[in-house]
C-alpha cells in the first residue's frame, strides 16, 4: 500500500523516467515525420492545449493583474536577454582557452539569446505553486521580443545576420498562445460556478502534456546524428547546458556543431526543471506558511 501511494504521489517523476526510457528504446515514434507527428501535435495542438488550460483554471483578475507588476516583468525580460547572454559570452571567454570546439561554443551563446520555452516555463510554474499569471504573460511577451531581440543579439555576440520570417513566427505564437489563452477565459465565463465546484486537475493536465512534450524532444534528441562528440565537450556542455537557429545560420557548414547545444538543452532543461519541482514547492509552501506567521493580528 506504501509503495503504491508513493507511485501515486510521484507520479510525474516516474512519468519522466518511462517517457526516456521509452524514447531512448524507439526514438523514430517522435521525431518529427513519425507516427507521432509532433511538428504538429506538440509544436501546435501541445503548446495550445498548456494556455487553453491556462485560460480555463486562471481567474481573469489574476491575469489583468499580472500586468500591472512592472517591475518583475521587466527584471524577467532584462535577466533573460541582457544579463544572461552577457553572463554567457564573458564565461565562453574563459572556455575558449580549453580545447572545446569553438563551434561548440557559439552553439552555447546562442542558446543563451534565446528566449526560454513558452510551454515548459507556464507549466513549471504552475507545478510549483508560483504566479502562473506573471509566467504566461513573461513567456508570451518574451517570445514576441525575441523574435526582435535574438537575432541582433546574434549579431552583436557572433557576428551572424539574417532576415527573420517575423510575419510567420508572431502568426503561430498568437494562434498557439494568445488565442487559446482568451478562448479559455470566454469558455471560463460561462462554466465558472461548475469548475469552482468540480475543482478540474488542471495541474495534471498540463503535467501530462508536458511528458508527451519530454517524450518527443528525447525522441528528437536520441535520433539525431550530429551529436558526435569527444568526450570533453559533450560533458561540459551537458552541465553548462528552433527554428530561429536554422534561419540565422541556414547553410553554415557548422551548423550541426553549433546544433548540439540547443538539442540538449531543451530536454535537460525540462528535466532539470521537473526533478527541482518537488525541492522547489516545498520551499515556496514553507516560505508562504513563514509569512502567515509573520504578519501581525488586528
Amino acid at each position: 500500500m506504501r509503495l503504491l501511494e508513493r507511485m501515486r504521489k510521484e507520479w510525474f517523476m516516474i512519468g519522466i523516467v518511462l517517457a526516456i526510457a521509452g524514447a531512448k528504446l524507439e526514438p523514430s515514434i517522435g521525431v518529427n515525420g513519425g507516427p507521432l507527428k509532433p511538428e504538429i501535435t506538440v509544436s501546435y495542438i501541445a503548446v495550445a492545449t498548456i494556455f487553453f488550460n491556462s485560460g480555463l483554471s486562471l481567474k481573469t483578475e489574476e491575469l489583468t493583474g499580472a500586468l500591472v507588476h512592472i517591475r518583475l516583468h521587466l527584471f524577467i525580460q532584462i535577466f533573460t536577454l541582457a544579463f544572461f547572454p552577457a553572463t554567457i559570452w564573458l564565461f565562453l571567454q574563459l572556455l575558449s582557452i580549453t580545447p572545446i570546439n569553438e563551434w561548440l561554443l557559439k552553439g552555447l551563446q546562442t542558446v543563451g539569446c534565446m528566449p526560454p520555452p513558452v510551454s515548459s516555463a507556464v507549466i513549471l510554474t504552475k507545478a510549483v505553486g508560483g504566479n502562473e499569471a506573471a509566467a504566461i504573460f513573461n513567456s508570451a511577451f518574451g517570445s514576441f521580443l525575441g523574435i526582435i531581440v535574438t537575432p541582433l543579439l546574434l549579431l552583436l555576440f557572433l557576428g551572424s545576420s539574417s532576415s527573420v520570417p517575423f510575419t510567420s513566427i508572431f502568426s503561430q505564437l498568437f494562434m498557439t498562445v494568445v488565442v487559446p489563452l482568451v478562448i479559455g477565459q470566454i469558455v471560463r465565463r460561462y462554466i465558472k460556478d461548475w469548475l469552482e465546484r468540480t475543482k478540474p486537475p488542471f495541474g495534471a493536465v498540463s503535467s501530462s502534456v508536458l511528458l508527451m512534450i519530454i517524450y518527443t524532444t528525447f525522441c528528437g534528441t536520441f535520433s539525431n546524428p550530429n551529436i558526435d562528440l569527444d568526450r570533453l565537450s559533450l560533458v561540459v556542455i551537458l552541465f553548462i547546458r528552433i527554428p530561429m537557429l536554422k534561419i540565422v545560420f541556414a547553410g553554415h557548414e557548422h551548423l550541426s556543431l553549433i546544433s548540439v547545444p540547443l538539442l540538449i538543452y531543451h530536454p535537460v532543461q525540462i528535466l532539470l526543471g521537473s526533478v527541482l519541482v518537488p525541492t522547489i514547492k516545498s520551499w515556496m509552501v514553507s516560505r508562504q506558511k513563514g509569512v502567515k506567521l509573520t504578519r501581525p493580528t488586528v
